[in-house]
């Protein structure tokens, strides 16, 4: 068995790893789509590096557009075969795929009306809604912690690993010629001490590991009063400065992170009287999918709804889904929070609200997760004194803050608590992906100092024979 690494070595988007056994075999580990790229994005996606009709299946390890975001892309392209995950995470892909394709859709119509004014030919979208329809058809949901018999060569099993609901390490036997290797793949890894989420599972001995190094080059801040920090950042903006909280969140796990600290804060009566608003058609979909997988709770959470049987919801709290009444806010002047996608600012409804943020120094932009280098969010935080969007520049007059320790990945000294639960003498390899270049290099040195002796960074189309 051979693994040849397509996708996030160069960045952490764009999750795309190749098995190929023995026998010919080609199993694909995720196919997820580039994000934060620049005007590269679009070719970075055409571009597959693979050939769809020659791959027998998919193997998914959660449902995040970095990681599913080019399956039905992939199905467009002529394949044919099984998307395998659990069933949280297909729960959650109905709704963000079809998302992701109406995007898709809806931003080729505005390029094509601007390249007809300019007698340009019209282009295609990646993919559309109805590929996204019918690439979920392909899904089959395993539960957790079950083996399955992918063929004759290889079975698996996935863990969970504690990111978002769903979310798993994939963990893989090969059998050819006599020899059994065992490998996995981390997919993207929780914390320990997250708010919604349990812990993460340890995952079986393995002879190889494929893990990701999103921030394996730093270590969150403390988490124990993530509370008292949000409430401070609220109680300055919207009732001393009287503006808007503008806080961009991911509509899978960051918006319910969000609304379950509010609402505790809430429930202890220390939350001023602010409207709040979550943004996002996405997001009030999947909030729903949430509550419905309290199985991915940690104990905390369980014991909270006994009390509380929506921590997502609250008084002054509403959850927007019209388009008209999402430009509302954005002529309103009434202090406020708003909760909306994309994480990083750099697509959807949320670019809207920091556009009209920025040039107010009573507003505030809450950065509360990674952003890729190149997005509006990583701009903001590297201090820029204007930004570019939608073709106009606005000046950054707004205060720019951020509660990094929301992040739904594990840090450094994380991550290497994850991979503990591994012997050392019987790891042949850890390959480290979905990172930046720093961050990886970083980690490989404490990974080595930690007794993992032989760790690899691949480079974008590389390819390692397992022995």
């Amino acid at each position: 068995m051979k693994i040849k690494f397509i996708g996030a070595t160069e960045s952490v988007t764009g999750s795309k790893h190749l098995l190929i056994t023995e026998e010919g075999r080609q199993i694909l580990l995720d196919c997820g789509m580039y994000q934060g790229m620049g005007e590269a994005t679009d070719k970075m996606n055409k571009e597959l590096g693979l050939n769809p009709e020659n791959i027998d299946a998919v193997l998914l390890s959660h449902a995040h557009i970095d990681h599913s975001g080019s399956l039905p892309y992939l199905m467009a392209q002529g394949f044919k075969g099984k998307i395998y995950c659990t069933e949280a995470t297909l729960d959650v892909c109905n709704l963000l795929l079809l998302d992701s394709a109406n995007i898709h859709e809806s931003d080729v119509y505005y390029i094509n009306k601007r390249r007809a004014k300019k007698g340009m030919p019209p282009i295609k979208p990646l993919y559309t809604v109805r590929d996204a329809e019918k690439c979920l058809k392909l899904f089959k949901p395993i539960p957790v912690n079950s083996d399955f018999n992918l063929n004759s060569e290889i079975s698996f099993k996935f863990t969970d690993n504690g990111h978002i609901i769903g979310s798993a390490t994939i963990n893989i036997t090969s059998r050819e010629n006599g020899k059994i290797t065992k490998l996995a793949y981390t997919g993207d890894v929780g914390r320990y001490t997250d708010p919604i989420m349990k812990a993460p599972d340890n995952f079986p001995q393995a002879d190889y590991v494929i893990c990701e190094s999103t921030y394996g080059g730093r270590v969150h801040e403390s988490i124990e009063n993530i509370e008292e920090r949000l409430l401070q950042v609220v109680i300055k903006t919207c009732v001393t400065k009287k503006g808007k909280l503008v806080i961009p969140a991911f509509s899978l796990g960051r918006t319910q992170e969000i609304l379950y600290l509010l609402d505790k804060l809430k429930n202890q009566n220390k939350l001023p009287k602010i409207n709040t608003y979550v943004d996002s058609p996405l997001s009030t979909g999947v909030t729903k999918v949430v509550r419905d997988h309290p199985e991915s709770f940690n104990d905390e959470l369980k014991a909270y709804l006994k009390t509380d049987p929506n921590p997502f919801g609250f008084d002054n709290l509403t959850y927007i889904t019209e388009a008209e009444e999402s430009k509302a806010l954005n002529l309103s002047n009434e202090p406020c929070i708003i909760i909306s996608a994309s994480g990083m600012g750099d697509a959807g409804r949320v670019k809207h609200h920091i556009k009209n943020a920025l040039p107010h120094e009573k507003n505030t932009v809450l950065i509360s997760g990674y952003c890729a280098p190149r997005t509006l969010g990583a701009r903001l935080l590297s201090g820029e004194k204007e930004v570019h969007i939608f073709g106009d520049f606005f000046p950054v007059n707004a205060e720019i803050d951020s509660i990094l320790s929301l992040s739904a990945h594990a840090d450094q000294p994380q991550l290497i608590r994850f991979l503990s639960c591994q012997d050392k003498t019987k790891l042949k390899t850890i390959f480290l992906v979905h990172g930046d270049e720093d961050a990886k290099k970083e980690f490989k040195i404490k990974l080595n100092e930690a007794g993992f002796t032989n760790v690899q960074i691949p480079e974008k189309g590389e390819t390692f024979v397992f022995y």
